[in-house]
């Protein structure tokens, strides 16, 4: 793939209007900005320079937040990016999923983003399918999957995705049959990770090896028809006691589920499609949380697909894990 341009812009965020009320755990829920996206997912906070990336999939648009400044900034590209991660050695360099691409992209956070390199294609024997969820493993290995295409009316081809593991041996296809590949935690005290492909309504976690980033042994740990929560699994996260954040799509909220799969916490969501979290803020104990607005089940109706950040959980996430090109 050759190299492309992009549009930008910067948005101040607005958040005087949707603020939600401290609830009795004094938890508080609040958009970042006042920009509705269709699908917002994958977001990765940067330590280095305190700022909140993610992606709007159907805009094709990236976004870097600055909590400091309360300005947002976007690019557009020239394909559906279903992620967004930054690179160990550089600020203002990406990986991102791009269609059925891992390239590499170069983008000052405010003005054009253009790919610079290729690094590999999946699914070619699926080409309608694309890379959707994606996050780098505690070694700076990338992970990501592939989710089957879908219709105007979101009828979904299953079952014909997969979770890649991305590294100096190339890529090498680590899941097959996959419908909906999403969330991705790593657990090294437990040497666990953990992954969602969401039409199973169900949490994986598999026994993983940090030397090689080999997964097996794959067991189910969090059942959602077992446990009564409507909706699917999205996106997830890790806090430092082990526990996961789960997103759940139709479900309006962020679950927290202990490593023996217990429900611990329930986060209500003022949008019913909850895509992704991750912890961010100078003490990682700000949750963010994505979400979209596609019209299932009915209009979503604003704040849908507002990116929103939630205070007040007493709970501290681990860093963010950046892609590193030269393993």
């Amino acid at each position: 793939m050759g190299s492309s341009s992009s549009k930008s812009s910067v948005v101040e965020s607005s958040t005087s209007e949707m603020t939600s009320p401290v609830n009795d755990f004094g938890i508080k829920v609040e958009a970042i900005a006042d920009c509705a996206f269709l699908l917002g997912e994958g977001p990765h906070w940067d330590e280095r320079v305190q700022a909140l990336y993610f992606v709007s999939i159907n805009e094709k648009t990236i976004h870097k937040y600055d909590p400091a400044k309360e300005s947002l900034t976007s690019a557009t590209l020239e394909g559906r990016p279903g992620f967004i991660v930054p690179l160990e050695d550089h600020l203002d360099h990406f990986v991102v999923g791009l269609e059925r691409d891992f390239v590499v992209i170069q983008w000052d956070g405010t003005g054009t983003a253009r790919v610079v390199r290729k690094l590999g294609e999946v699914d070619q024997q699926s080409p309608r399918n694309r890379l959707n969820d994606g996050k780098a493993d505690p070694t700076g290995r990338l992970f990501a999957g592939t989710i089957g295409h879908e219709d105007e009316k979101f009828n979904l081809d299953k079952n014909t995705g997969s979770l890649y593991r991305l590294d100096s041996h190339g890529l090498t296809a680590l899941c097959d049959k996959i419908s909906i590949s999403n969330g991705l935690a790593w657990d090294l005290k437990s040497k666990a990770m953990y992954y969602i492909d969401s039409p199973e309504r169900k949490i994986r976690r598999y026994d993983y090896d940090v030397e090689t980033g080999d997964i097996s042994n794959l067991q189910y740990m969090f059942d959602f028809e077992t446990n009564k929560v409507e909706g699917a699994p999205d996106g997830c996260t890790i806090d430092t006691n082990g526990n996961l954040w789960v997103a759940v799509f139709g479900g309006g909220c962020v679950l927290q589920i202990s490593p023996e799969g217990e429900l611990m916490q329930r986060v209500e969501v003022p949008a019913k499609q909850v895509t992704s979290c991750t912890f961010g803020g100078a003490k990682l104990d700000t949750l963010y949380v994505t979400t979209a607005r596609l019209n299932i089940a009915g209009e979503q109706k604003h704040p849908s697909g507002c990116t929103f950040k939630i205070t007040g959980l007493e709970m501290t996430g681990l860093p963010n894990n950046r892609f590193n090109d030269t393993l």
